[in-house]
């Protein structure tokens, strides 16, 4: 216990140090009437050894009978308010962890898994939960049975309290021995576990892919060794704890039988009455319980440390992507005016940069096509106009205004980005058009969906707009969810639309009709990046971009005649158009 994170679990019971007082009080009244029982016992054994009365047997039972009732009372009490603390430092936690998250960078979530932060949002805050009130409980009321217990036991008779309580060190002895190798089985097995549910969670998600390529058995497989290592890290910690709580139990009980045999003695030499022997008979009985829970306790415990930990480790992640200080830019109305000055970003572990120093001046309201070969930092610069990746300070301004000092609530309200992998939530299609405005009109909706070229699917549809899309959009084709994926973004109304191969999935005359119903009905400045380079002609301008920069710019017809990087792209376009004619 020596590991104990006294600060930290401070800091969850502090909302409610009230409360605890007042439970710590009740088990406080508790463990004083705990002593006053067995001394009363004493007493009334002792007194009925030199004279019988009925009277005094009847009113010392009833007496007894009140003290036990009422002790019983105050324990009830004492549980509901120490276990309802419990509880309200999980819903409050479970909230600020599920607040703390929606802060983190994506990178991040993707790299630490899914799974795993599921887990300490549920199962670890459940364990902090037993932590803070089965445990405070079990050891506020293993420190109090020993503080007023002990000093009694020494008032009625030192020799035979001392010989019973000989064999307790020996007791903390095992749980000190036993407590570090519980941790790392319980840290090991809570692993597994992040394991276990991560696999769970990636294999639905990509059911499809699994059935496409018949990669069951193979999953199977994999599922059947992260579930044997959950077991055998169970199995370990389980042998390591019904190994320690009958240890524990058995070893209370042989001071119970010191105290027996050495009692009876001290009965034949006078040096302890009949009441006094049975007081120290039930004191003992009274130790023996928590002193034995105690190896419950710190499973409890172990299980809760471990569980501090992983769920201090998310809290202790900081973003690096954070709120800018502008409070002025949330009363400007945007034009829509995009600038790049040498913008350079490279991801950590790359060998290159992913952008190398990128300039560009994009005016409100034009129609701009970026387009270049794979991997040229497309993505990377549409990912960077939303901050979903940091950038550094003075190399990226929307409406001249550095967009690093702009709040990131009012930079994505002004900036829309629709990615080609396009999320939707398990719910209708109403519901997905109306996330980025929930309080949007039913008119609103059907004009954003309109305007995204998806309403006649809809109607085509049973239940409309009413429509439930199945987890991640699965009951849509890819260029409906692509196509509402973008009818959310419209709907929204930025003054920038940046579209991140989010026409991937629909045909080129689709794709047409939708940008010019978008350039038409729209003063937005709109970003296409897009490797289909016939909706690309159709821009006012096309960026050109290779390694991270930007090699060519102009219109489409001007960079045809250009012998450069473009007029390559455009002819492969055209003869892998010929193939599939």
């Amino acid at each position: 216990m020596k590991n104990l994170k006294f600060k930290v679990i401070s800091k969850y019971l502090r909302p409610y140090k009230k409360e605890f007082l007042v439970g710590a009080l009740a088990l406080l009244v508790v463990n004083i009437l705990s002593v006053v029982i067995p001394l009363e016992v004493k007493n009334i054994i002792d007194q009925l050894q030199n004279s019988f009365s009925s009277d005094f047997v009847i009113s010392k039972s009833l007496l007894l009978i009140l003290l036990a009732t009422f002790m019983g009372l105050i324990r009830l009490f004492s549980r509901q308010i120490v276990f309802g603390i419990g509880r309200k430092v999980e819903v409050n936690l479970r909230q600020k962890l599920f607040d703390h998250l929606l802060i983190q960078d994506p990178e991040w979530i993707q790299k630490k898994g899914s799974g795993d932060i599921i887990s300490r949002a549920t199962s670890d805050v459940e364990n902090i939960r037993r932590l803070l009130g089965f445990t405070v409980l079990s050891l506020c009321n293993i420190f109090l049975a020993y503080t007023f217990t002990i000093p009694s036991m020494f008032s009625i008779n030192k020799t035979l309290t001392i010989s019973s309580l000989m064999i307790f060190p020996l007791i903390l002895g095992i749980v000190s021995l036993f407590g570090g190798r519980m941790v790392n089985q319980r840290k090991a097995q809570q692993e597994s576990l992040s394991k276990l549910s991560d696999l769970i969670q990636e294999d639905l998600s990509g059911i499809s892919a699994i059935k496409i390529y018949a990669q069951e058995k193979a999953e199977i497989k994999e599922f059947n060794i992260y579930n044997n290592a959950y077991r055998n890290s169970a199995i370990k910690l389980a042998r390591t704890a019904s190994t320690l709580f009958p240890l524990l139990q058995g070893i209370s009980s042989i001071s119970l039988l010191i105290l027996l045999g050495l009692g009876t003695y001290q009965l034949e030499t006078g040096f302890i009455s009949i009441g006094g022997l049975v007081a120290l008979i039930l004191y003992v009985e009274r130790l023996v319980f928590p002193t034995a829970l105690l190896g419950f306790t710190l499973n409890t415990f172990q299980l809760g440390q471990v569980s501090l930990d992983r769920v201090e480790e998310i809290f202790n992640n900081n973003p690096n992507i954070v709120d800018g200080q502008n409070d002025k830019f949330s009363k400007k109305r945007v034009k829509g005016f995009l600038e790049a000055k040498d913008l350079t970003i490279k991801y950590s572990g790359a060998k290159y940069n992913s952008l190398n120093g990128l300039n560009f001046k994009i005016n409100p309201g034009e129609l701009i096509a970026i387009v270049g070969p794979v991997g040229c930092g497309k993505t990377t610069l549409a990912k960077s106009l939303g901050r979903i990746i940091e950038i550094p300070d003075g190399k990226l301004f929307l409406d001249e205004t550095d967009i690093k000092t702009i709040k990131l609530e009012d930079l994505r309200k002004n900036i829309s980005i629709v990615p080609q992998e396009a999320f939707l939530f398990t719910s209708t299609i109403t519901e997905n058009l109306r996330f980025g405005k929930p309080k949007a009109s039913n008119e609103l909706v059907k004009e954003s969906a309109s305007r995204a070229g998806l309403i006649e699917d809809i109607n085509n549809f049973p239940q409309k707009f009413k429509t439930i899309v199945g987890e991640r959009g699965i009951t849509l084709s890819g260029g409906q969810r692509q196509r509402t994926a973008l009818g959310r973004a419209l709907l929204v109304n930025s003054p920038v639309v940046v579209l991140d191969d989010a026409l991937a999935s629909v045909d080129n005359n689709t794709a047409a009709r939708i940008i010019d119903e978008m350039r038409d009905r729209t003063n937005k400045t709109i970003l296409m990046i897009s490797h289909q380079l016939s909706v690309a002609a159709t821009c006012d301008r096309v960026l050109v971009m290779n390694k991270g920069e930007i090699v060519q710019e102009g219109t489409h017809k001007d960079l045809v005649k250009e012998n450069g990087l473009y007029k390559k792209l455009w002819e492969r376009e055209l003869a892998t158009n010929i193939v599939k004619g």
